[in-house]
């Protein structure tokens, strides 16, 4: 079991006694695995309830940045469960790559056609995600396709905020507690702009460079051949005395991009939902 080396509220003490309880009642799992905070909380108290009957499954396409790709697989060797890698074609459906705004419907769809075939091919009894409460106030049509295919989503049912999330992976010792919320490349797209792997290479090359300038939180949006930059508002100074902005523009132009911006308002998740 894992350490608690940090208090936790009395609420969020019990909500981890209770979701501990429920994957111990559980058979056998498998867990649509992002490598994200909330994901990764999941595989971990799955693998420390069940053990060899806990596996953790990531969907791997051009929507899935590489670097985000071999995150996954260090947290879960750090974890110590077991992780399989499946490739996920939703590019090759107009039902995504037209990015209508369902488009996370068929994204899931196509992930969860995987784990569920995976799940019942390796005797796993349940599919799990890591959907929290907070997911369910934003518009995610993928959460719908994951009820369509039986998935189950333990954190939404017992309540975890994305506060408690980190918290309690904090208080765990989880060295990724504070990891930066990050969306597939795809939701940088707007609804209604054709998605490809190339634009997607674009996209994911754009924020690599910006990465190893030290922001850690950052978004290159794409409207046709138009780059714009969101990073969280208090980075701006460090964006202006930092990066040199011919440079910059520059290496976005060698990309593609024919015009590079900065969006003042700072990096906002979900942005492109708004009305």
């Amino acid at each position: 079991m894992f350490n608690q080396l940090e208090f936790l509220s009395d609420e969020q003490s019990e909500k981890l006694y209770t979701i501990r309880r429920y994957i111990k009642s559980l058979d056998s799992v498998c867990i649509a695995y992002s490598g994200g905070v909330d994901s990764t909380l999941v595989v971990s108290l799955a693998f420390e309830q069940l053990g060899d009957k806990a596996i953790a499954i990531t969907g791997t396409s051009p929507a899935l940045a590489n670097a985000l790709r071999e995150e996954a697989k260090s947290q879960a060797k750090w974890i110590g469960v077991k992780h399989l890698e499946v490739k996920t074609s939703e590019l090759d459906q107009t039902s995504y790559s037209k990015n209508p705004k369902d488009r996370c419907f068929a994204c899931k769809k196509e992930l969860h056609r995987h784990t569920t075939y995976i799940s019942k091919k390796l005797n796993y009894k349940i599919v799990l995600d890591g959907v929290n409460l907070d997911d369910l106030k934003d518009y995610r049509p993928g959460i719908e396709a994951a009820k369509e295919a039986g998935v189950i989503s333990p954190l939404a049912k017992f309540k975890f905020s994305k506060k408690d999330i980190r918290d309690i992976s904090k208080a765990l010792g989880f060295p990724w507690w504070d990891k930066p919320a990050q969306p597939c490349l795809s939701s940088r797209f707007p609804y209604g702009h054709e998605i490809t792997s190339e634009r997607l290479k674009m996209v994911e090359k754009a924020e690599e460079y910006l990465k190893k300038g030290g922001l850690s939180d950052v978004r290159v949006r794409c409207q046709g051949s138009t780059a714009r930059i969101e990073i969280p508002q208090d980075e701006l100074k460090h964006f202006f005395f930092k990066y040199n902005f011919d440079e910059v523009v520059q290496y976005f132009s060698n990309l593609g991009f024919n015009c590079t911006s900065l969006d003042l308002e700072g990096l906002i998740s979900g942005k492109l939902n708004r009305n």
